[in-house]
């Protein structure tokens, strides 16, 4: 559950989300995934610590350049813990509309000349 709880606490922070994007479309170094942001360069090494210490991202140094890669199958707890509570409100919502469905009165059409 600790895994779970430090990839919850990563995600919580938009930055952290926005480089995870980044990172969905390949491998980039420090420089090119801070380039977007208006923050400090410590700021942005702090939100890559969090996102390492969650084990959801890998630096590797590249000669000068420090390149980052994502670590997809580590959200995969994440996405299995969401996906039963999206089954729960799915079945919820479905049954809600069936209820709903069922106490509707049924509605006589309208004789001509009668008003609304």
């Amino acid at each position: 559950m600790k895994r779970l709880d430090q990839t919850f606490s990563a995600l919580a922070d938009p930055t952290r989300r926005a480089i995870l994007e980044r990172l969905a479309r390949g491998e980039a170094t420090v420089g090119e995934l801070s380039a977007p942001f208006t923050i400090s360069a410590p700021s942005i090494s702090r939100h890559l610590q969090v996102l390492e210490s969650a084990k959801l991202i890998v630096r590797e140094r590249d000669g000068q350049h420090r390149r980052c890669r994502l670590v997809a199958g580590q959200l995969k707890p994440a996405h299995e813990w969401l996906s039963e509570y999206s089954r729960f409100w799915s079945d919820a919502l479905e049954r809600l509309e069936k209820h709903l469905k069922q106490d509707q009165p049924k509605q006589q059409p309208r004789k001509q000349g009668e008003e609304s």
